[in-house]
């Protein structure tokens, strides 16, 4: 068994706070498998490298022989969590929340091992679907007013005039019971969790169980270098993203990034990480080289070492000697012709009409090796017809 003490260090590097550390240590100690809460609300799962951090540390603890319990949210989906929501969440219907829970389940295999002496899959309905008004009441008698109010969020909301529906204020609640339900050891959250996570002590402790340890981590900055990591935002790398698509959006972000995203994101020695993040605050070509040591480390961590050097080389052969890649997605398009806008919305359906205009104003779209500054030009599409979109997009279109 590895001694407690070194465990604890191991997960240090992506840590911002442990709360019940001396607990931590003597349940390592005690040998016996721990019990790591990950749960989830089953709204419409993109997990991306910042959701990775904490996956990446239960990852370790499974391989340690711990249990990860992941619990899926389905009851509270429907009450809806109103973290960093400044108004209420829409309503999913049943059929929706499966679909999610299914996408989650895929997305987190992709880190997580799977194997059932280390991975338990939960739903918080099971105890509550069944639990009597009464007792769910008596919950609700556990938490004052004053606790809930706390949150920053809430209070944000009052000082705003924006109106807060009573399902929300006991959403923390819910999941906080959720932890004594699941007899959790230890939850790993980002910092926007800790609020609901430390009502999972707080009931633990009521109840007379052991209250689990919370380990919130390190959260960075998008592909912008300003906001989080979202879908919305369109500032995120996706676990479901490609190789290829991984290693592109690396290369794009900030100098002043690289530092951090090597510190976070890859299991580089930390020696390598300060020398990547001085050769990056240099720029030009020490900058570039830092990044694509980074992205080279990102995909070898979830694809390995094999593929990293290939997209290194494809990489390279792209966009340091101007080639076009060797490979890259095919469309057909059943019309003899069609503009570059309505191309664009073809080959990339989730950017909206004003950021593909803002491509082609920005020089980034190229017809045929020639770049476009019109995003009404017709292309004829009698013939295969190869359209750049951005410094790193091709694909090639095919008349149907």
């Amino acid at each position: 068994m590895i001694e407690p003490r070194l465990v604890v260090e191991r997960l240090r590097r992506t840590t911002d706070t442990v709360i019940g550390e001396a607990d931590l240590l003597e349940r390592l100690a005690s040998g016996r498998p721990l019990r790591i809460k990950y749960g989830v609300d089953c709204t419409a799962p993109d997990l991306h490298l910042g959701h990775a951090v904490n996956l990446w540390l239960m990852r370790q603890l499974q391989d340690l022989g711990h249990q990860v319990v992941f619990l899926l949210g389905d009851l509270t989906t429907r009450v809806g969590d109103p973290t960093g929501r400044t108004e209420t969440r829409p309503v999913l219907t049943p059929a929706q929340i499966e679909e999610n829970a299914r996408s989650f389940l895929d997305q987190v295999s992709i880190v997580l091992r799977t194997d059932l002496e280390v991975l338990e899959v939960r739903r918080n309905s099971e105890w509550y679907d069944g639990m009597p008004v009464a007792e769910l009441l008596g919950l609700f008698g556990q938490v004052t007013h004053a606790q809930l109010m706390a949150r920053d969020m809430f209070r944000e909301r009052v000082a705003a005039g924006r109106e807060i529906a009573v399902h929300e204020l006991v959403y923390p609640v819910l999941q906080g019971y959720d932890s004594f339900a699941m007899r959790s050891d230890l939850t790993i959250v980002g910092s926007d969790q800790l609020f609901n996570e430390q009502l999972g002590r707080h009931f633990q402790q009521r109840l007379g169980a052991p209250p689990q340890v919370v380990v919130t981590t390190t959260i960075t900055p998008g592909l912008d270098g300003r906001a989080k990591q979202s879908k919305s935002l369109n500032n995120y790398v996706a676990l479901t993203d490609t190789p290829r698509d991984k290693f592109g959006k690396l290369m794009s972000i900030p100098d002043s990034l690289v530092e951090t995203y090597a510190h976070v994101y890859t299991e580089l020695p930390l020696d390598t990480v300060a020398a990547l993040g001085s050769a990056a605050a240099v720029g030009g070509p020490p900058a570039r080289d830092a990044k694509l040591q980074l992205a080279a480390a990102v995909v070898t961590r979830y694809h390995g070492a094999g593929t990293a050097r290939t997209e290194l080389e494809a990489f390279n052969r792209t966009f340091s000697d101007g080639q076009q890649p060797a490979e890259m997605p095919e469309v057909s398009v059943a019309r003899q012709a069609a503009t570059v806008l309505e191309l664009l919305r073809i080959v990339r359906p989730d950017d909206s009409r004003s950021e593909l205009r803002r491509l082609v104003r920005q020089g980034a779209v190229a017809v045929d090796g020639q770049r476009v500054d019109d995003p009404d030009q017709v292309v004829a599409l009698a013939a295969d017809v190869l359209l750049r979109s951005g410094r790193r997009t091709w694909h090639r279109i095919r008349p149907a």
